[in-house]
């Protein structure tokens, strides 16, 4: 096989990677920015669940992938089974997966369709070149070192800033309405919409209501 292989759409993707799922002891880390970000994510992990090989698996994620509740569960699920997750400030527009530290797999954009109605592929690079998977997994690592255990993001001592009126409070600043006119569309008082936003601010690192919205777009927490 090829040292590098370009893979066009999901089929192709999960023809190269099954074999490989198979593999009993083998280490599987992987980053994405959501569950998402790779085709069947969320029925892939309850697979390794069920076969007990969830043990050791290590994934690392953006906050977008606390912004739903089934999401949610799902993660807690995979945690309660043995897998290590952990929530990262540093923006993941691509996603990684590492298989023994021998095999890296990267998403890449969608394909153009071959016609107007045709369908999207995605694209995926598949490495086993060396120097390349081991470097890119170093800068998992360090990645993974920096980021937060998913449990701490459930602590009730946490500020909530992935909670439903959270997002909507972030949707409000990236808008560009005053702040009399979020609360009224948001139906809370304009000193809890004021609140809301501090506590915002402080959650997400930033000095200025422009600099949250600028993280939570990059985190993926600003979609409606």
């Amino acid at each position: 096989m090829p040292q590098h292989m370009a893979l066009r759409g999901d089929l192709e993707l999960h023809a190269r990677i099954e074999p490989l799922v198979d593999l009993h002891d083998a280490e599987w880390v992987s980053a994405a920015r959501d569950l998402d970000t790779w085709p069947k994510a969320r029925e892939s992990a309850r697979l390794r669940i069920r076969r007990d090989r969830a043990c050791g698996a290590r994934k690392l994620f953006s906050p977008a992938a606390l912004a739903d509740e089934h999401d949610r569960k799902v993660l807690r699920e995979m945690t309660a089974h043995g897998m290590q997750v952990r929530i990262t400030t540093t923006p993941l527009p691509q996603g990684t997966v590492f298989i023994d530290r021998r095999t890296m797999i990267l998403t890449g954009p969608e394909s153009a369709p071959s016609s107007a109605h045709g369908p999207r592929h995605r694209m995926y690079t598949m490495s086993t070149e060396p120097s390349l998977v081991s470097g890119a997994y170093a800068l998992f690592e360090a990645a993974w070192a920096t980021a937060t255990d998913l449990a701490a993001f459930f602590d009730a001592d946490r500020p909530r800033i992935v909670d439903a009126q959270a997002r909507e409070v972030l949707y409000a600043l990236g808008s560009g309405m005053t702040d009399m006119t979020a609360s009224r569309e948001l139906g809370m008082s304009l000193r809890t919409y004021r609140r809301r936003v501090a506590e915002l601010l402080v959650a997400l690192g930033a000095d200025s209501r422009f600099q949250a919205g600028m993280r939570a777009g990059e985190w993926g927490l600003a979609r409606r």
